[in-house]
């Protein structure tokens, strides 16, 4: 994009497009970081790049996606219109795509690099009683598998971490069906099972903050999103969550597998966003 519509309306409105907050989060971060360079400066070290938007002013209006142009993997969305009116207009119009084009990119991208080394899932008791596979990293550690409940985390940085949390709960009501009891149930595991530093102490959803939950589709079944933010009851520890809960009405139960982390000094995003991406690799047996 150059530089007279980077600084213009129009660059205002593609920077609250890559620039809109990641929801769940405790602190405001950007979906994604971003470089703008002008046309002229498009060299080679910029096509090497996996997530490329090119935006101008055109003969023709187009909204264009290429994959592997220049590298691989790669995803370039280019957008054209006749003039700056059009142009923002496209952006405005086509933002939720534009998202969704490059989270998704970034997910595949994510997870391949964590297929290279990853745990041993058939040797936890929870996912093979309920019949279920997740691509977990090796870094991960196990930290409790009951058969029923499981438990990893990966120590990011001293006194920071990322979790993963996996159990079943059945399915006994239309309110459950519609995800109504997501929050209520996952504080009824966090006193079961997450404990804190002292007697008492136990995970518990953020009361002050309520959660985002989408319907969403997860190994081919419908799947509620919940993002938020778990605190330590009794504590001062606090973080934000993502929990996906899939309705197995086959089996007449709900799935549930959920990531959270504890990083009171560190940006959240990135951690988030590998929980994601292993979360989403579930699949039922």
């Amino acid at each position: 994009m150059d530089n007279d519509l980077w600084q213009g309306v129009e660059g205002d409105e593609l920077r609250s497009v890559i620039g809109s907050k990641v929801l769940g989060l405790p602190q405001n971060e950007p979906q994604f970081g971003v470089t703008q360079v002008p046309v002229s400066a498009f060299g080679t070290m910029f096509k090497s790049l996996k997530s490329i938007l090119i935006v101008g002013i055109g003969k023709t209006e187009d909204f264009k996606v290429q994959t592997d142009i220049y590298s691989s993997p790669q995803k370039i969305v280019t957008i054209t219109a006749k003039d700056n009116e059009s142009l923002v207009k496209l952006i405005q119009d086509k933002k939720e795509e534009i998202i969704q084009i490059f989270k998704k990119a970034d997910l595949l991208a994510v997870q391949h690099r964590l297929k290279k080394s990853q745990f041993n899932a058939k040797s936890l008791k929870t996912l093979q009683n309920i019949g279920i596979d997740l691509e977990i990293p090796k870094d991960y550690r196990l930290v409790d598998d009951t058969g029923d409940f499981l438990w990893m985390r990966q120590h990011t940085k001293p006194g920071e971490s990322t979790n993963l949390l996996v159990y079943e709960l059945p399915l006994n009501s239309i309110e459950d069906e519609q995800g109504q009891h997501i929050v209520s149930s996952r504080d009824t595991i966090g006193k079961k099972y997450i404990p804190g530093r002292k007697e008492g102490f136990y995970m518990i959803t953020e009361a002050a903050y309520s959660p985002h939950t989408f319907l969403v589709e997860l190994d081919g079944k419908k799947t509620f999103e919940t993002r938020g933010k778990w605190e330590m009851k009794g504590d001062f520890m606090a973080g934000p969550f993502l929990n996906y809960t899939v309705v197995d009405k086959a089996n007449n139960r709900l799935i549930v597998v959920e990531g959270f982390t504890y990083a009171p000094t560190s940006n959240k995003r990135d951690y988030m966003f590998e929980l994601e991406a292993v979360l989403k690799t579930l699949k039922i047996k």
